[in-house]
């Protein structure tokens, strides 16, 4: 099996000014879901608000499974957490025309239930408006100076919208694993969707690359799709006009890269070429994606990140507080400032 190296992906505001430590502690690393709706209060399923600390999100939502006496189907989860962190996630059970159990008694040294809700639809994917993080850094050394300019241009200009490194599994074995099923390696089932998401990852993140290296990861270029913030409504656009060049520096709207699989293209002109370049660099990762049947779709390249804050505790700990919206990653913000 041929393996894929991950490189390091171009930084935008020049090389991180400081090296740390981050989750010394899983207190060091604490995230808090943030929900796209409002539970309705009456419904077959109960929605759980979970505090869980250095566990993983799959072992709880089995566990819950267990103790409600349900399906494991019957319990979902809107997205993956760290496990080596303090993460607040919610988790629904189907329990139609069963009483709730006692869920004090469903909690551990490291699993609190903090609210628990009716709602008549199971929690779905993705259905979060986004995440809260507190991070500590810590061992910090570097130039305080440049590390708070930085910090200040992330907070008014955001960030490239990498996929993190844990997308792509240790040395990027995901990616690797994702190339030997395209060349017909047996693989399990629920690690299909796994190889497959890295795989388009990958290429999303070679995408957003090579627009960052030449600086156009914030700039419109001829034949761009554009993205709302905070929305998933698109649009594609010819020549960048005045008004496309305003909103996208206004941060409204955001130029996207293509989350490769089958279907059409979405840009044209210079934007396109940019994107056929890495396609024609891995071919067999471009084909083995269509081939899957995987449906084409556009990702933001840029993302603007909420409430940044920070504060130097002493001289070797920074404390960083911030939101991003559903579907972004901490450490491309963390990956600016340190090593």
């Amino acid at each position: 099996m041929q393996n894929i190296e991950i490189p390091v992906w171009p930084y935008v505001y020049g090389q991180p000014s400081g090296q740390g430590k981050i989750r010394t502690f899983p207190e060091d690393f604490i995230v808090k879901e943030n929900l796209s709706f409002e539970p309705s209060g009456a419904g077959e399923h109960v929605f759980l608000r979970i505090e869980k600390t250095g566990e993983n999100t799959e072992f709880v939502a089995r566990q819950l499974a267990r103790f409600a006496k349900v399906r494991q189907r019957d319990v979902s989860f809107a997205g993956l957490k760290d496990r080596h962190a303090v993460t607040t996630q919610w988790f629904s059970a189907w329990l139609p025309g069963k009483q709730e159990p006692d869920w004090r008694q469903f909690e551990t040294d490291n699993i609190k239930v903090l609210h628990a809700i009716r709602h008549d639809r199971k929690l779905k994917r993705g259905v979060l408006s986004g995440n809260s993080f507190r991070m500590i850094i810590r061992e910090w050394q570097g130039d305080r100076e440049k590390t708070i300019r930085q910090m200040e241009l992330i907070k008014a200009n955001g960030i490239a919208n990498y996929f993190g490194p844990q997308r792509f599994g240790t040395e990027g074995e995901n990616v690797s694993k994702a190339l030997g099923l395209f060349q017909g390696m047996k693989v399990k089932r629920e690690q299909r969707s796994i190889y497959l998401s890295a795989a388009r990852s990958f290429l999303f993140n070679r995408i957003l690359a090579a627009r960052v290296t030449q600086h156009l990861w914030n700039q419109p270029v001829p034949g761009d799709t554009y993205v709302f913030d905070l929305s998933h409504s698109v649009f594609k656009s010819g020549y960048p006009d005045q008004d496309i060049i305003r909103r996208v520096d206004a941060k409204e709207i955001h130029p996207t890269g293509a989350l490769w699989g089958k279907g059409n293209d979405g840009v044209s002109a210079d934007a396109l070429a940019i994107e056929t370049n890495i396609i024609e660099d891995h071919p067999e990762l471009a084909q083995g994606l269509i081939d899957c049947a995987v449906d084409r779709d556009r990702r933001a390249l840029r993302v603007n990140v909420q409430d940044l804050q920070w504060r130097f505790v002493n001289d070797d700990i920074i404390e960083i507080g911030f939101a991003l919206p559903s579907g972004s990653y901490a450490t491309s913000l963390v990956r600016e400032i340190i090593e």
